[in-house]
């Protein structure tokens, strides 16, 4: 094998003996870490519109996934890159994010979502840059999945700074959409195998942006060449505790 590669393949293999051989956090008896950071009290808080609503306002019908429908998003999915300048509705947004990350039955210390992840621990913390939603202000935001809502982080419009950490994938988007990974919540229960956890259940999270977008008309393109550094500052991230892990601008296509 071509050494050059060796390090890459390791981390996409299964480690799962690295459960066994070495002591999670969670077998040590730590505190769970929480399923999301709580916002700070004086955050500016938006409370998105629920789900089933914000479907039929959309579409004009209850939400249902017959075989049918399904195989036709499937067929017709693909990265859709040029987009017009048609404003975003929250309806659509909220359809988005809860597709991406949603929680379908809180538990209390963890929750089942709208996607799969490993020991249901959901080590992916959703931001987003509205640049043209309707009923948003121009700024960086985060989603609160037990909420179904939006904290905001940053206000005003600095979209070519997330231009240039994008490597010039903006694409004049309605919003951008980014993935920021928390490693800990996973790693608290399977230590060193979880970083290949962490990166499936990027996967799994943007099929479903994917589909969403086919569903409603919209489109999206993932992005997994960005700069790091500068993706992380712009999302106020430290980099090492949570860093930038994927993201996809979403708008209508031209």
């Amino acid at each position: 094998m071509d050494k050059r590669f060796e390090q890459g393949r390791d981390f996409l293999k299964s480690n799962w003996h690295l459960v066994t051989e070495t002591k999670s956090d969670q077998s040590r008896g730590m505190p769970m870490p929480p399923q999301e950071f709580p916002p700070e009290e004086d955050d500016s808080i938006v409370a998105l519109p629920p789900v089933e609503s914000a479907y039929a306002a959309i579409t004009g019908a209850v939400p249902a996934s017959p075989p049918s429908s399904l195989h036709y998003l499937l067929m017709n999915r693909k990265s859709r890159r040029v987009f017009s300048h048609t404003r975003l509705s929250m309806e659509q947004l909220s359809y988005l994010l809860w597709a991406c990350e949603g929680v379908r039955e809180n538990k209390g210390k963890f929750s089942y979502r709208t996607t799969p992840s490993g020991g249901a621990r959901h080590p992916l913390d959703l931001y987003v840059f509205a640049h043209n939603v309707e009923g948003l202000k121009i700024g960086l935001y985060r989603y609160l999945p037990l909420e179904h809502s939006l904290v905001l982080e940053r206000e005003g419009d600095d979209s070519v700074g997330l231009d240039d950490a994008l490597n010039g994938q903006f694409r004049d988007s309605a919003c951008v959409i980014m993935w920021a990974a928390v490693p800990y919540r996973s790693e608290w229960r399977y230590g060193k195998a979880a970083d290949k956890l962490v990166a499936l259940d990027a996967g799994h999270s943007c099929q479903n942006l994917y589909l969403a977008c086919e569903a409603l008309g919209l489109g999206t393109c993932a992005i997994g060449a960005y700069d790091q550094k500068k993706l992380d500052a712009y999302l106020g991230l430290d980099g090492e505790d949570m860093f930038a892990l994927y993201a996809a601008p979403v708008g209508t296509p031209k």
